[in-house]
């Protein structure tokens, strides 16, 4: 039954030569790797404002145009940037890769990290944004706000199992209308202010304080939320068809293109219609409504809105799960992180960013401004550490044209680490905090992963010349067979039988907690026409491995050094998944305990046994 609900939700299993055909163009994918930073519309200038407004009243809005012309300058300086990434590393991992081979292990473990961190955090943002929109049109749903918020987290992880071309085709139509109805709002808010209306004055009190460098920064800081998502195409290069560094360049590009009208024509609005941050309407779709009223685009811009925002969580889940793989791959997450799934996507990629992403909203009541204080300073190290492994990368390889490339990098590695530590000046009291402390347990932890995964290895690897000394021979080892059983049945005598086509040496074995049930099990054994010797042994505290693993090295069993010891333990299989809660697990807690012991090797017999309907129509029900 789970399996045909599998096969509902996400589709049939595809091969691996399909994966060519999973892989988005310019058009597709543009849409699912912009939309992080496109969403940033719906919320960059209104954090800007709301820590402007309340502070220095009307002088908020020509300050916002100011802020605003910086945040658009950093994305100019991080595309070009990027665009030699993306050039130079057209394998994916983006900033973790860059800073690995530039600057170091650690570096490059510093990036996936606070990367991995940003992506979390944009999942949690984005969508608990989106809700607040519809919140916003109706006050209604604000009691349901964290439930609708989890149901969009499992909707965008459903769609993205179904596979990268299934999930691009299913989330690009909603981003390119978002687009269409953001352009349409500012070309009809300039027209209307051309033609000579007059917004009305807002209510807003004189300064209370002066504009300060301080005041400036912790806005600038707030602003730098449209900056997250640049990042997302160097991370995904692997996912464009060829000549797919060609297309990650070009989709840079227009990612930043329609940053800079979408934002800057935003924040111009903003400025000309003076809207006031409110908690019962967002400043976007106040400016809808000056703009529209009532009407059918007010509600279309709402809408579409929401879903950007909802969408925005996609370039995470596109970005997340291979910047992971890359680095499970090279150890420093865990090995089932690189696996592709059924429909060719890192599934478990997706679904561990899911599972984080709906704790968080959880734990901050899906509260944006909460949230927002966590955001930005992760992805702003991973810009940092990625810029300055391209300038050293230039300052190495000295190629062509090298010093004007070093300079853009340089430049974008100073930009960005002067944000890194804004950021984290004025945001570490709204919760900065826990990402400064969060990364670097992550990084302790990779680099411990990596640490175990190297260990093994060593310890599993054997050379040629020890490989041709190697004799594989059939009296290698000496085979002793136990089983344990727990009575005389059809399951414990199949599990009998095939002891004895792999050994001579077989023994019984049956653990008993009184001397009457001892005693049946040693009177039905005596039915059996058989020479395997059936060992009981009194266990008081109902222990089950422990007095199995004493009649093992005790005299009674005679076991050498150098002996290899086979348990085979009778295990029968219903069908029904109700019917396997109605019986235990000790077969597979007695695997997990004896698997700790070198010299003994398990297998486990099974007896697939029919339905309960077979069964009950003998009408035998004693």
């Amino acid at each position: 039954m789970l399996d045909s609900v599998k096969r509902f939700l996400i589709g049939r299993p595809l091969k691996n030569e399909a994966l060519n055909e999973e892989k988005y163009g310019i058009l597709w994918g543009l849409p699912i790797l912009a939309s992080d930073a496109l969403s940033s519309v719906a919320y960059a200038s209104e954090e800007i404002l709301l820590v402007l407004v309340p502070a220095i009243g009307v002088l908020a809005y020509s300050n916002l145009l100011y802020i605003s012309a910086a945040i658009i300058a950093l994305v100019v300086i991080l595309a070009f940037s990027y665009r030699q990434t993306i050039q130079n590393y057209p394998n994916g991992g983006g900033a973790y890769i860059v800073a690995k081979e530039n600057i170091g292990v650690v570096a490059g473990v510093t990036a996936g990290a606070a990367l991995s961190v940003d992506y979390v955090l944009t999942v949690a943002v984005s969508i608990s944004s989106g809700v607040a929109q519809v919140t916003s049109a109706f006050p209604v749903l604000i009691p349901y706000t964290v439930p609708i918020c989890i149901a969009v987290v499992l909707l965008l992880m459903m769609g993205n199992l179904r596979g990268i071309r299934e999930s691009s085709k299913m989330f690009s139509i909603p981003a390119y209308a978002f687009i269409f109805a953001i352009l349409s709002m500012l070309v009809v808010g300039f027209i209307k202010i051309k033609s000579g209306y007059v917004p009305p004055e807002p209510s807003l009190k004189t300064a209370v304080e002066p504009v300060s460098l301080a005041l400036l920064l912790t806005a600038f800081s707030n602003g730098c939320a449209a900056v997250t998502g640049i990042e997302a195409v160097s991370n995904a290069v692997p996912n464009f068809k060829a000549p797919s560094t060609k297309h990650a360049k070009t989709v840079m590009l227009l990612l930043a293109g329609l940053v800079i009208i979408l934002f800057g024509g935003t924040s111009l609005l903003a400025n000309t219609f003076h809207v006031v941050h409110s908690e019962e309407k967002t400043v976007l779709i106040q400016i809808a409504e000056e703009i529209f009223g009532n009407g059918f685009m007010f509600y279309y811009i709402m809408a579409s809105t929401f879903i950007i925002l909802a969408m925005a969580a996609n370039t995470a889940f596109s970005g997340f799960p291979l910047l992971v793989s890359v680095m499970a791959k090279e150890g420093f997450a865990p090995r089932q992180l690189s696996m592709r799934g059924d429909r060719l996507s890192f599934s478990n990629g997706i679904i561990a960013l899911s599972v984080i992403a709906i704790l968080l909203i959880v734990v901050f009541n899906a509260n944006v401004s909460s949230l927002i204080g966590l955001y930005a300073i992760g992805v702003f190290i991973s810009f940092t550490l990625s810029q300055s492994g391209m300038f050293l990368h230039w300052c190495r390889t000295r190629e062509k044209g090298w010093v004007h490339k070093a300079f853009i990098n340089g430049l974008g590695a100073l930009v960005t680490g002067i944000v890194v530590v804004i950021i984290a000046a004025t945001k570490f009291h709204e919760g900065a905090w826990i990402v400064v402390v969060v990364v670097p347990i992550l990084i302790l932890m990779m680099l411990k992963i990596k640490k175990h995964y190297t260990a093994v290895s060593k310890q599993l690897r054997i050379s040629a010349e020890e490989l041709s000394a190697v004799e594989i021979q059939h009296d290698a080892y000496r085979n002793r067979v136990i089983v344990p059983i727990e009575s005389v049945n059809r399951a414990s005598i199949r599990a009998l039988k095939y002891a004895k086509t792999i050994s001579d040496n077989v023994v019984a074995f049956s653990v008993s907690i009184d001397e009457e049930q001892a005693q049946k099990m040693k009177d039905k054994w005596g039915y059996l026409n058989t020479d395997i010797p059936l060992i009981v042994k009194y266990s008081p505290f109902r222990k089950v491995v422990d007095p199995l693993l004493k009649f093992i090295e005790s005299a009674e069993y005679d076991y050498k050094k150098g002996d290899m010891i086979t348990v085979i333990l009778p295990q029968f299989s219903v069908r029904s998944w109700w019917n396997k809660i109605l019986h235990n697990q000790t077969t597979r807690y007695i695997e997990r305990q004896l698997l700790k012991h070198k010299h003994i090797v398990v297998s486990v017999m099974p007896l697939q046994l029919k339905e309960d309907d077979f069964v009950l129509k003998s009408k035998n029900y004693s």
